[in-house]
This record gives C-alpha cells, sequence and structure tokens, in this order.
C-alpha cells in the first residue's frame, strides 16, 4: 500500500538506532563474528501487567526486530511455552525457541513476574562472541574472542577432543546519540532519498508473522509452528 502511494512507511522499532545494536550490526555485516551459531536474549522484570494481551506480545517485538535486523534472516519455525501465574486468562512467562533454515537456533525469554530488571542479549559466532547488556551503562556491548573447535591431532584419533579458545575481551565505544534521534534522522533521509527504512514494512510484516506463530504454538502446547506469513529475507527490505 505504501508503495502503491508512493509513500515511506516507518515502524517505530527504536531500539535498532540505538548506538549498541547499530554497533553490533556493523560486526555482524562485517562478518567479525563468523558464521552465526545462536541469539539468546533475556528481557524480564516486575510489571507492567497487560490485561488484554500476553508477554509475547507486549516484550519480545522488541527482540524479535533486533534478532531479524541483525541476522538479516527470518526464523522458518517457532516454539513457544509459557505460563499464567496472576491472571489466568494471559501469560506472564514465556520462552521462544526459533529454528532457522541452516544451523541457526534462537531463543527468547520475556517475563512479567521476574524480581530484577534484565536486558541481555548473547551472539555466538565461530569467530567471536557478543554480550549486549543493555542495563550497563558503561561497556553495553562486550566482544569476546572465544570459542571452540574439533581437535584433529591423529595422536587423538580415538577420542573426540575439543579445544577452547579463550582470548581478550573488549568494549568498543558506542555511539550514545539518542536512538530517537537517530531514527527520526534516518526517516527524514529516506524521504528525502526515497529509500526504504530499515524499520519498514517488511520487517514489521515479519515480526508480527514469528509472533503470530508464538501464540499458536503457545496454545498447542509447545509445537513447532510454521510462519504462515510468506518467507522474505530480510535484506529484502531495500526492495520494498
Amino acid at each position: 500500500m505504501a508503495v502503491r502511494s508512493n509513500k515511506v512507511l516507518a515502524v517505530d522499532h527504536t531500539f535498532l538506532f540505538t548506538g549498541a545494536v547499530r554497533k553490533i550490526k556493523q560486526l555482524v555485516d562485517a562478518g567479525d563474528l563468523g558464521e552465526i551459531y545462536y541469539y539468546d536474549s533475556v528481557r524480564i522484570n516486575l510489571g507492567l501487567f497487560q490485561h488484554d494481551t500476553n508477554v509475547i506480545w507486549d516484550l519480545a517485538p522488541h527482540d524479535i526486530s533486533i534478532m531479524i535486523h541483525l541476522l538479516g534472516v527470518v526464523p522458518e519455525r517457532v516454539s513457544a511455552v509459557g505460563a499464567s501465574h496472576v491472571n489466568e486468562q494471559v501469560e506472564n512467562i514465556a520462552y521462544l525457541t526459533m529454528k532457522f533454515r541452516d544451523r541457526l537456533l534462537a531463543h527468547l525469554h520475556v517475563n512479567w513476574l521476574a524480581p530484577a530488571k534484565v536486558r541481555r542479549t548473547i551472539i555466538g559466532g565461530s569467530k567471536r562472541m557478543v554480550v549486549y547488556d543493555d542495563m550497563d551503562l558503561s561497556e553495553k556491548v562486550k566482544i569476546y574472542d572465544s570459542g571452540a573447535k574439533l581437535c584433529n591431532d591423529p595422536a587423538h584419533i580415538y577420542h573426540t577432543m575439543v579445544e577452547y579458545r579463550t582470548g581478550d575481551m573488549y568494549a568498543p565505544k558506542i555511539d550514545k546519540t539518542e536512538a530517537l534521534k537517530e531514527e527520526c534522522r534516518h526517516f527524514i533521509a529516506c524521504i528525502r532519498d526515497g529509500e526504504a527504512p530499515i524499520s519498514g514494512g517488511v520487517l514489521a510484516t515479519q515480526v508480527v508473522g514469528v509472533i503470530e506463530a508464538a501464540d499458536r504454538s503457545l496454545r498447542l502446547g509447545g509445537s513447532m509452528e510454521p510462519l504462515h506469513r510468506p518467507f522474505v529475507p530480510a535484506i529484502a527490505a531495500a526492495a520494498s
């Protein structure tokens, strides 16, 4: 609709414009992490309870939008389990598992009933690993030169040996520009230059598709549910 009307459509996924997420996106796109093995995210706190929607619809869109934006791909299947402890009609805790076309696996934990506020994401790659802690005021992004591989030493031919690499950790400098300011700047530039926003209609559709599959899985006891919406690689957003 936006394309046919010659309009620029942008959805307010503000977290994509934080300095931390933009830095991680640079690392992933440059191949600094190598092959991405897994994406693990936790978004928990005490409240605020919603009466008309569950914790997945409330909190998970933030992490799902960040995940798709950073990885550039959409999961094929989603499993979700949850529980209701306060309002029997609304789940206040949920765990989502997302499987992709290759070996990539993602997991998401959302919870309204946690004693502490946690906003942490771990991305594991074949070369390096990243910890993104949004609650850390000084070092939101930490990069670890860590990993593991099978040892091919002929002397251990009858044993499976794993070599662990534990290198340095460093925290890169993060742009402190306010996310909303950066988002507005990006939106204005897209209007001026005719480009598609990184948080446009394609990404929004993908996020909703993942949540819909998670909600179906939740009602079916955690079964792996395919996305009903057509699979569109996130990198195709520019074509929208």
